[in-house]
């Protein structure tokens, strides 16, 4: 099994990280882990806190002469504003903000400082995701998979998506600061969040993850928790501001008619979507890659939507645990729009689980013994 567990707050001296399972022998480039971590402070609508960090990973172990050793490997990223805060006294927090875990996480473990919840409940925790997730992602790179993503949507603006290729649409993705692969389309998610951000507002959106090269039978379908489509959306869903995923076209194929939903299985020299190394083939994708919770060797399809960020400059009405009394929330330095920086931490939980699925059918100890047991397959 492939996991990773991460510790830290969003303004203590690091955030670290232990990945467990990986295999030895894969090479690790830690530019690599670090060009993720980069992708993960662009965008319009970012907060000043992208502007003090330099995330940059250091590998303190399970790593030997660039390659894992089969043991844990472990990760630290040093958070470059702590220097600001480690020498000053913060007054304690007593009005929780709605939409944030403050008020639950405080009832649940009995804590009269709102800010012990926010400094882990914080998105801040994601960069030790995805330098995990990066890991993650060398090892699909090692069988030939591709885990890329783009913003389809932010604010109301729905982005017109390239007729193109996947790879394509995600290198002119990565390219623009909004994680638009439609240049026109771009402008437009540009104007709206800069509306938001006068309006002292801010705006959520969806993204669109896709893996390709995916071999089929990655998953199972015999129990409720191997079922891979259910382990890729929990693991996309636990990303902060998500609160839905779908699989595919979900929503859209829950409007309409069985025939005009499944995807029918054609011979290859048939079908538009020829199956990796077999005989069959597909004229769509609507099930998203995944049949049964097993995947079927179409592209992996998943879409996340993020609501907009609950801090905002404009005040909200809360409660003062310390007086008892109504009061308006403070204001937190928070990003006007996340969703651009969301797409790699989706790329990254997507990767995770997608390695463990990996490992689980052609597991072994080494990439080479697991590159055996897929040659044989």
């Amino acid at each position: 099994m492939l996991r990773f567990l991460t510790a830290g707050e969003s303004h203590g001296p690091m955030l670290v990280g232990i990945v467990d399972g990986l295999p030895a022998g894969l090479r690790v480039d830690p530019e690599a882990i670090n060009r993720d971590l980069a992708r993960r402070q662009i965008g319009v609508g970012r907060s000043a806190r992208m502007r003090i960090e330099n995330d940059r990973v250091e590998i303190l172990g399970g790593v030997v002469d660039g390659q894992t050793i089969g043991a844990p490997v472990a990760l630290k990223i040093e958070n470059r504003d702590y220097a600001n805060w480690k020498d000053k006294t913060v007054p304690p927090q007593t009005i929780p903000r709605p939409g944030h875990a403050d008020l639950a996480g405080a009832l649940k473990y009995g804590l009269n400082d709102f800010r012990l919840v926010g400094e882990r409940a914080s998105a801040r925790e994601t960069a030790m995701r995805v330098a995990c997730g990066a890991l993650a992602r060398l090892l699909l790179a090692e069988f030939g998979m591709v885990v890329g993503s783009h913003v389809l949507e932010i604010g109301g603006v729905r982005a017109q998506t390239p007729d193109a290729p996947y790879p394509e649409i995600f290198a002119r993705a990565q390219a623009s600061d909004v994680a638009v692969a439609d240049d026109a389309s771009a402008e437009e998610i540009r104007a709206r969040i800069k509306e938001v951000m006068e309006a002292k507002d801010t705006v959520g959106g969806v993204i669109e993850i896709v893996a390709l090269n995916v071999p089929v039978g990655l998953g199972s379908h015999v129990q409720w928790d191997r079922k891979l489509d259910g382990r890729l959306a929990q693991a996309v869903m636990c990303i902060q501001s998500v609160k839905g995923v779908e699989i595919g076209d979900a929503f859209d194929n829950a409007r309409r008619v069985g025939t005009q939903v499944q995807d029918e299985i054609l011979l290859a020299e048939n079908s538009k979507f020829k199956i990796q190394n077999s005989k069959y083939g597909r004229n769509a994708n609507r099930a998203g890659g995944l049949e049964g919770g097993i995947t079927n060797g179409m592209p992996i399809v998943i879409r996340a939507a993020l609501k907009p960020i609950a801090t905002t400059v404009t005040p909200l009405q809360s409660v003062d645990f310390a007086t008892g009394e109504s009061a308006l929330v403070q204001y937190q330095r928070s990003d006007f729009c996340h969703v651009p920086r969301a797409c790699v931490i989706g790329e990254a939980m997507v990767a995770v689980v997608l390695a463990d699925a990996l490992i689980e059918k052609f597991g072994g100890d080494s990439i080479a013994e697991m590159k055996r047991h897929l040659e044989d397959k």
